[in-house]
């Protein structure tokens, strides 16, 4: 959890090219063409079409979701070897904050695909440039003194079954649960299938007022448009005094993963297990990411058709901020792979730079290929495909 909307400099140089020619077609060229038409975006809708899942087999292709300071909006990445990324809209935005968060920007965007072959995306309402922006006269929703710093109260929900068309609803904690008045914040929302309750859990750092951050979960409804029962805690910090945020679920066998930020000394991602997901978990003291610069946003995922995953977390300390990676077998030894464009690093980010706070999960490569196409400008066939996959409903 760590702003103007600047889109990624090639887009907008595409973008302002274009304009540029057909104004010198017309001899109307003047001022620079800032009424420019905008990058293409995904689409809410009101209502899906369902798909089913593909084989995990067929998944070798992946997806990473990030968002940047500097439009504090969604962006997509997509890879065929889990290696190199490159941005399916040239940097720009596939959804812009302004448009569907009440603060007017999001935050730390996860993913993942329910057992329903639906895709959740889960995000943090929070705008922390918005005074800046001219958004709102203060520089936070409430006074930093009560309530913290980055203090928001809301979630954004949406549910996709192509990646392209998606429903939106935006969670309130303290509008759902007035009980929960006093929240201080509802950052870096994820989601997990929770096979004995047949639901999505969504869980979050939260705390109360401007106390210690710590983790809880509840369970979304189907339509994945709220919560549908009051937030539980999930796991804290075992010292009293310290935070834990931005926790990250995975289960491997039969032992759930969890990754988190510690507050120890020094900071960093730590690493807890349990047998139960909502519980139990053990808590490890030692610091996972070799970096000597802070990070968080830890999230983890699987080479698919190996036994390796890849930790990536976000070195926001690092000027510029960058994603990190390691790799790991055992859950005990984790390999450095560097972070993004890195000399030596395998790990290559082609066309963008800055990405911050996301989630990577397998796909397969006719769901980039859908992608690929709704953004290069054939709307047909990726509703076509859409249709087949589970796009929007009749």
């Amino acid at each position: 959890m760590t702003g103007g909307l600047q889109m990624g400099f090639n887009a907008w140089r595409r973008r302002s090219l274009g304009a540029c020619t057909s104004l010198l077609a017309l001899g109307l060229l003047g001022a620079a063409p800032a009424w420019a038409a905008p990058a293409k975006q995904v689409e809410i809708v009101k209502r899906l079409k369902p798909g089913k899942a593909p084989a995990v087999k067929d998944q070798t292709a992946y997806l990473l979701v990030y968002f940047k300071d500097e439009t504090h909006s969604l962006h997509f990445a997509v890879s065929s070897d889990g290696y190199s990324f490159t941005d399916v809209n040239d940097g720009a935005p596939v959804l812009e904050g302004r448009d569907v968060a009440e603060q007017k920007g999001l935050r730390d965007p996860h993913i993942a695909r329910g057992p329903d072959g639906a895709f959740y995306l889960a995000m943090t309402d929070l705008h922390i440039f918005a005074q800046e922006k001219g958004l709102r006269s203060d520089k936070w929703e409430r006074p930093e003194k009560g309530y913290g710093w980055g203090n928001n109260r809301g979630l954004i929900l949406m549910k996709s079954y192509d990646l392209v068309h998606w429903t939106h609803a935006i969670a309130r904690i303290d509008k759902l649960f007035p009980q929960m008045g006093d929240i201080g914040c509802a950052w870096a929302p994820e989601t997990i299938y929770d096979p004995e309750r047949k639901a999505m859990m969504v869980y979050f750092t939260t705390r109360v007022g401007a106390g210690r951050n710590y983790l809880v979960y509840a369970y979304a409804d189907d339509a994945f448009t709220t919560l549908t029962a009051e937030p539980r805690p999930l796991l804290a910090h075992p010292d009293p005094n310290q935070s834990l945020i931005d926790g990250d679920i995975t289960k491997v066998g039969d032992t759930y993963h969890l990754f988190a930020v510690g507050y120890d000394k020094p900071a960093g991602i730590r690493h807890a297990t349990s047998k139960s997901l909502t519980g139990g978990y053990v808590y490890e003291p030692g610091k996972i990411d070799p970096e000597a610069v802070a990070a968080e946003a830890p999230t983890l995922w699987r080479r698919t058709g190996t036994d390796t995953y890849v930790l990536m977390y976000d070195v926001f300390g690092a000027k510029p901020n960058n994603m990190g990676f390691s790799e790991t077998t055992d859950f005990v030894h984790y390999r450095n792979l560097g972070r993004f464009n890195d000399p030596g690093s395998p790990m290559k980010a082609t066309n963008f730079q800055s990405p911050k706070h996301g989630a990577v999960i397998p796909v397969t490569p006719a769901e980039v290929a859908r992608l690929k196409a709704w953004f290069s400008g054939t709307p047909l066939s990726v509703r076509e495909g859409g249709a087949r996959a589970g796009g929007v409903g009749g």
